[in-house]
Protein backbone atom coordinates (compact mmCIF):
# COMPACT_ATOMS: atom_id res chain seq x y z
CA UNK A 1 0.00 0.00 0.00
CA UNK A 2 0.99 3.51 -1.04
CA UNK A 3 2.61 5.79 2.26
CA UNK A 4 -0.12 7.40 3.98
CA UNK A 5 -0.51 11.36 3.28
CA UNK A 6 -3.02 13.09 4.98
CA UNK A 7 -5.70 11.78 7.77
CA UNK A 8 -9.02 13.18 9.35
CA UNK A 9 -9.98 13.26 12.61
CA UNK A 10 -13.59 13.84 12.54
CA UNK A 11 -15.72 14.86 15.88
CA UNK A 12 -19.17 15.31 16.16
CA UNK A 13 -20.85 14.29 13.15
CA UNK A 14 -23.77 13.58 15.99
CA UNK A 15 -23.96 16.76 17.68
CA UNK A 16 -24.98 15.24 21.27
CA UNK A 17 -21.70 13.17 21.58
CA UNK A 18 -19.52 15.45 23.47
CA UNK A 19 -16.36 13.20 23.50
CA UNK A 20 -15.47 13.99 19.54
CA UNK A 21 -16.66 17.30 19.44
CA UNK A 22 -14.37 18.51 22.74
CA UNK A 23 -11.46 16.54 21.68
CA UNK A 24 -11.94 17.77 17.63
CA UNK A 25 -11.45 21.20 19.42
CA UNK A 26 -8.89 20.29 21.49
CA UNK A 27 -6.77 19.29 18.17
CA UNK A 28 -7.44 22.22 16.19
CA UNK A 29 -6.45 24.63 19.30
CA UNK A 30 -3.36 22.32 19.99
CA UNK A 31 -2.56 20.97 16.91
CA UNK A 32 1.10 19.87 17.79
CA UNK A 33 -0.45 17.09 19.42
CA UNK A 34 -1.77 15.43 16.21
CA UNK A 35 0.88 16.68 14.03
CA UNK A 36 3.53 13.84 12.57
CA UNK A 37 6.04 14.10 10.22
CA UNK A 38 5.19 12.17 7.06
CA UNK A 39 1.67 13.05 7.10
CA UNK A 40 -1.19 15.87 7.60
CA UNK A 41 -3.36 15.45 10.12
CA UNK A 42 -7.42 17.62 9.85
CA UNK A 43 -9.36 18.06 12.55
CA UNK A 44 -13.04 18.36 11.55
CA UNK A 45 -16.09 19.03 13.30
CA UNK A 46 -18.91 17.13 11.37
CA UNK A 47 -22.18 18.77 12.27
CA UNK A 48 -21.74 22.33 13.89
CA UNK A 49 -25.41 23.04 14.31
CA UNK A 50 -26.21 20.09 15.62
CA UNK A 51 -23.73 20.32 18.04
CA UNK A 52 -24.57 23.75 19.29
CA UNK A 53 -28.28 22.65 19.32
CA UNK A 54 -26.62 19.74 21.37
CA UNK A 55 -29.36 17.61 19.39
CA UNK A 56 -28.25 14.21 17.38
CA UNK A 57 -29.21 15.95 13.92
CA UNK A 58 -30.83 19.00 12.60
CA UNK A 59 -32.97 17.45 10.11
CA UNK A 60 -31.57 13.73 9.10
CA UNK A 61 -28.63 11.36 10.41
CA UNK A 62 -25.43 13.09 9.19
CA UNK A 63 -23.82 9.23 9.20
CA UNK A 64 -26.30 8.49 6.82
CA UNK A 65 -25.93 10.94 4.01
CA UNK A 66 -22.61 10.48 2.59
CA UNK A 67 -24.51 8.62 -0.15
CA UNK A 68 -23.51 7.96 -4.32
CA UNK A 69 -27.33 9.26 -4.53
CA UNK A 70 -26.59 12.28 -2.05
CA UNK A 71 -23.73 13.75 -3.77
CA UNK A 72 -25.34 13.54 -7.72
CA UNK A 73 -27.97 15.09 -6.59
CA UNK A 74 -27.89 18.77 -7.71
CA UNK A 75 -30.14 20.18 -5.03
CA UNK A 76 -30.92 19.42 -1.38
CA UNK A 77 -32.69 21.38 1.14
CA UNK A 78 -31.93 18.65 4.01
CA UNK A 79 -29.37 20.49 6.14
CA UNK A 80 -27.17 17.56 6.51
CA UNK A 81 -27.26 16.27 3.09
CA UNK A 82 -25.67 20.18 2.26
CA UNK A 83 -23.19 19.50 5.06
CA UNK A 84 -22.34 16.08 3.59
CA UNK A 85 -21.14 17.52 0.46
CA UNK A 86 -19.08 19.75 2.02
CA UNK A 87 -16.96 17.52 4.37
CA UNK A 88 -16.67 15.08 0.83
CA UNK A 89 -15.33 18.70 -0.58
CA UNK A 90 -13.06 19.45 2.73
CA UNK A 91 -11.70 15.84 2.60
CA UNK A 92 -10.87 15.94 -1.07
CA UNK A 93 -10.08 20.15 -2.04
CA UNK A 94 -10.35 20.75 -5.71
CA UNK A 95 -6.84 19.25 -7.70
CA UNK A 96 -5.98 17.31 -4.87
CA UNK A 97 -6.49 12.81 -3.88
CA UNK A 98 -8.79 12.45 -1.10
CA UNK A 99 -7.64 11.92 2.74
CA UNK A 100 -6.14 8.52 2.89
CA UNK A 101 -7.49 7.80 6.34
CA UNK A 102 -10.74 8.35 8.00
CA UNK A 103 -10.81 8.37 12.43
CA UNK A 104 -14.82 8.99 12.74
CA UNK A 105 -15.45 9.73 16.26
CA UNK A 106 -18.48 8.25 18.34
CA UNK A 107 -19.98 8.13 21.60
CA UNK A 108 -22.71 5.18 22.66
CA UNK A 109 -25.10 4.70 25.15
CA UNK A 110 -24.40 1.04 25.14
CA UNK A 111 -21.65 -0.32 27.01
CA UNK A 112 -19.39 -0.72 23.66
CA UNK A 113 -16.43 0.36 26.10
CA UNK A 114 -13.61 1.08 23.81
CA UNK A 115 -14.72 -0.52 19.92
CA UNK A 116 -12.77 -0.15 16.43
CA UNK A 117 -15.51 -0.29 14.08
CA UNK A 118 -14.06 -1.40 10.42
CA UNK A 119 -16.40 -0.77 7.41
CA UNK A 120 -14.84 -3.16 5.23
CA UNK A 121 -11.75 -6.07 6.27
CA UNK A 122 -8.69 -4.13 4.29
CA UNK A 123 -5.77 -6.15 5.72
CA UNK A 124 -4.15 -2.77 7.02
CA UNK A 125 -7.33 -1.93 8.87
CA UNK A 126 -7.21 -5.83 10.40
CA UNK A 127 -2.75 -5.12 11.61
CA UNK A 128 -3.85 -1.75 12.89
CA UNK A 129 -7.07 -3.17 14.96
CA UNK A 130 -4.73 -6.58 16.02
CA UNK A 131 -1.90 -3.71 16.77
CA UNK A 132 -4.54 -1.63 18.97
CA UNK A 133 -5.66 -4.64 20.54
CA UNK A 134 -2.70 -5.68 21.67
CA UNK A 135 -1.54 -2.67 22.96
CA UNK A 136 -4.71 -2.44 25.04
CA UNK A 137 -6.77 -5.65 25.74
CA UNK A 138 -9.72 -2.83 26.58
CA UNK A 139 -10.17 -2.36 22.64
CA UNK A 140 -13.00 -4.81 20.98
CA UNK A 141 -13.15 -4.87 17.27
CA UNK A 142 -16.24 -5.04 15.36
CA UNK A 143 -17.00 -4.98 11.74
CA UNK A 144 -19.66 -3.84 10.21
CA UNK A 145 -19.19 -3.99 6.22
CA UNK A 146 -20.25 -1.22 4.17
CA UNK A 147 -20.00 -0.30 0.28
CA UNK A 148 -18.21 2.63 -0.72
CA UNK A 149 -20.29 5.40 -0.46
CA UNK A 150 -23.09 3.67 1.38
CA UNK A 151 -24.08 6.58 3.91
CA UNK A 152 -21.58 6.32 6.81
CA UNK A 153 -18.86 8.83 6.47
CA UNK A 154 -15.84 6.01 7.52
CA UNK A 155 -17.21 4.57 4.26
CA UNK A 156 -15.63 7.32 1.90
CA UNK A 157 -12.36 6.12 1.89
CA UNK A 158 -10.64 2.43 2.13
CA UNK A 159 -9.37 2.90 5.50
CA UNK A 160 -12.05 4.53 7.04
CA UNK A 161 -12.92 3.52 10.19
CA UNK A 162 -14.79 4.63 14.01
CA UNK A 163 -13.85 4.53 17.04
CA UNK A 164 -17.27 4.13 19.11
CA UNK A 165 -17.05 4.50 23.01
CA UNK A 166 -19.28 3.87 26.09
CA UNK A 167 -21.53 3.49 27.70
CA UNK A 168 -22.10 7.36 28.01
CA UNK A 169 -25.32 9.29 27.90
CA UNK A 170 -25.58 11.42 25.00
CA UNK A 171 -25.30 14.99 25.91
CA UNK A 172 -22.36 14.51 28.32
CA UNK A 173 -18.71 14.09 29.10
CA UNK A 174 -17.08 11.38 30.81
CA UNK A 175 -13.55 12.08 31.57
CA UNK A 176 -12.15 8.42 31.56
CA UNK A 177 -13.61 7.72 28.30
CA UNK A 178 -12.52 10.97 26.98
CA UNK A 179 -8.83 10.24 27.79
CA UNK A 180 -9.04 6.56 26.65
CA UNK A 181 -10.40 7.67 23.16
CA UNK A 182 -7.70 10.34 23.11
CA UNK A 183 -5.29 7.96 23.94
CA UNK A 184 -6.12 5.53 21.27
CA UNK A 185 -6.07 8.29 18.65
CA UNK A 186 -2.11 9.07 19.61
CA UNK A 187 -1.90 5.07 19.26
CA UNK A 188 -3.13 5.39 15.44
CA UNK A 189 -1.21 8.30 14.54
CA UNK A 190 1.52 6.28 15.48
CA UNK A 191 1.19 3.42 14.02
CA UNK A 192 0.24 5.38 10.85
CA UNK A 193 3.95 7.13 11.39
CA UNK A 194 5.36 3.72 12.14
CA UNK A 195 3.97 2.58 9.18
CA UNK A 196 5.29 5.49 7.02
CA UNK A 197 8.71 4.68 7.98
CA UNK A 198 8.76 1.10 7.40
CA UNK A 199 8.75 -0.11 11.20
CA UNK A 200 5.69 -1.47 12.22
CA UNK A 201 6.27 -4.85 13.80
CA UNK A 202 3.71 -7.55 13.93
CA UNK A 203 2.40 -7.70 17.73
CA UNK A 204 0.26 -9.72 17.56
CA UNK A 205 -0.97 -12.06 14.65
CA UNK A 206 -4.25 -13.29 16.03
CA UNK A 207 -7.48 -10.33 15.81
CA UNK A 208 -10.52 -11.31 17.77
CA UNK A 209 -13.19 -9.65 15.45
CA UNK A 210 -17.01 -9.40 16.28
CA UNK A 211 -18.43 -9.50 12.85
CA UNK A 212 -21.80 -7.91 12.24
CA UNK A 213 -24.80 -10.53 11.20
CA UNK A 214 -27.68 -8.38 11.37
CA UNK A 215 -29.87 -6.61 13.83
CA UNK A 216 -32.96 -6.93 16.19
CA UNK A 217 -35.76 -4.82 16.65
CA UNK A 218 -37.98 -4.68 20.16
CA UNK A 219 -40.83 -6.52 19.70
CA UNK A 220 -43.51 -3.92 18.82
CA UNK A 221 -47.86 -3.44 18.50
CA UNK A 222 -49.29 -3.21 15.42
CA UNK A 223 -48.88 0.48 15.81
CA UNK A 224 -45.55 0.43 16.09
CA UNK A 225 -45.01 1.09 19.33
CA UNK A 226 -42.43 -1.28 21.43
CA UNK A 227 -44.08 -4.10 23.93
CA UNK A 228 -41.20 -4.89 25.54
CA UNK A 229 -37.68 -3.70 27.00
CA UNK A 230 -33.69 -4.94 26.81
CA UNK A 231 -34.16 -7.76 29.74
CA UNK A 232 -31.95 -6.79 32.84
CA UNK A 233 -29.95 -10.19 32.14
CA UNK A 234 -28.87 -8.66 29.03
CA UNK A 235 -28.35 -4.77 29.67
CA UNK A 236 -24.83 -3.53 29.04
CA UNK A 237 -23.70 -7.26 28.40
CA UNK A 238 -22.46 -6.13 24.94
CA UNK A 239 -19.51 -8.46 23.05
CA UNK A 240 -20.91 -11.30 25.63
CA UNK A 241 -22.71 -14.06 24.44
CA UNK A 242 -26.80 -14.92 23.49
CA UNK A 243 -27.57 -19.03 23.76
CA UNK A 244 -30.50 -20.03 21.97
CA UNK A 245 -33.09 -20.01 24.69
CA UNK A 246 -31.47 -16.67 26.50
CA UNK A 247 -34.03 -13.84 28.01
CA UNK A 248 -33.27 -11.31 25.51
CA UNK A 249 -36.40 -9.03 25.85
CA UNK A 250 -38.82 -8.52 29.05
CA UNK A 251 -42.61 -6.80 28.33
CA UNK A 252 -44.15 -4.48 30.83
CA UNK A 253 -45.76 -6.77 32.53
CA UNK A 254 -42.83 -8.86 33.61
CA UNK A 255 -42.80 -11.36 31.13
CA UNK A 256 -39.45 -12.39 29.93
CA UNK A 257 -39.13 -13.34 25.62
CA UNK A 258 -36.38 -15.54 25.06
CA UNK A 259 -34.10 -15.78 22.01
CA UNK A 260 -35.00 -17.99 19.14
CA UNK A 261 -32.37 -18.29 17.12
CA UNK A 262 -30.46 -21.02 16.27
CA UNK A 263 -26.96 -20.45 17.65
CA UNK A 264 -24.66 -18.79 19.56
CA UNK A 265 -24.68 -14.56 19.15
CA UNK A 266 -22.72 -11.62 20.29
CA UNK A 267 -24.75 -8.93 20.71
CA UNK A 268 -23.58 -4.70 20.57
CA UNK A 269 -25.18 -1.68 20.37
CA UNK A 270 -27.89 -3.56 23.08
CA UNK A 271 -29.89 -0.37 23.76
CA UNK A 272 -28.70 2.32 22.01
CA UNK A 273 -30.71 5.52 22.87
CA UNK A 274 -30.04 6.69 18.88
CA UNK A 275 -31.55 3.80 17.53
CA UNK A 276 -35.11 2.97 19.14
CA UNK A 277 -35.63 5.49 16.05
CA UNK A 278 -33.97 3.08 13.76
CA UNK A 279 -35.76 0.17 14.40
CA UNK A 280 -32.81 -1.81 16.10
CA UNK A 281 -32.62 -3.16 20.21
CA UNK A 282 -29.23 -4.49 19.21
CA UNK A 283 -26.92 -5.76 16.48
CA UNK A 284 -26.32 -9.43 16.18
CA UNK A 285 -22.66 -10.91 15.78
CA UNK A 286 -20.35 -13.81 15.67
CA UNK A 287 -16.79 -13.79 16.98
CA UNK A 288 -13.92 -15.09 15.27
CA UNK A 289 -10.60 -15.02 14.96
CA UNK A 290 -8.61 -14.19 12.39
CA UNK A 291 -4.94 -15.19 11.53
CA UNK A 292 -2.77 -12.73 10.20
CA UNK A 293 0.22 -13.18 7.75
Amino acid sequence: MNQINRVAIVGGSHGNELTGVYLVKKFQQYPNLINKASFETLALLGNPKAIAARRRYIDKDLNRCFTVDNFQSPTSSIYEELRAKEIKQILQPQNQEFVDAIIDLHTTTSNMGLCIILGNMHPFLLQLAANLSAINPLVKVYSHQQLRGSGFLRSLCQLGFAIEVGAVAQGILDAELFQQTEQLIYAILQYFEEYNQGKIPLINNTLTLYKSIGSVDYPRNKDGEIEAMIHPQLQFKDYEPLHPGDPIFQTFTGKDILYQGESTVYPVFINEAAYYEKGIAMHLSQKEWIHLD
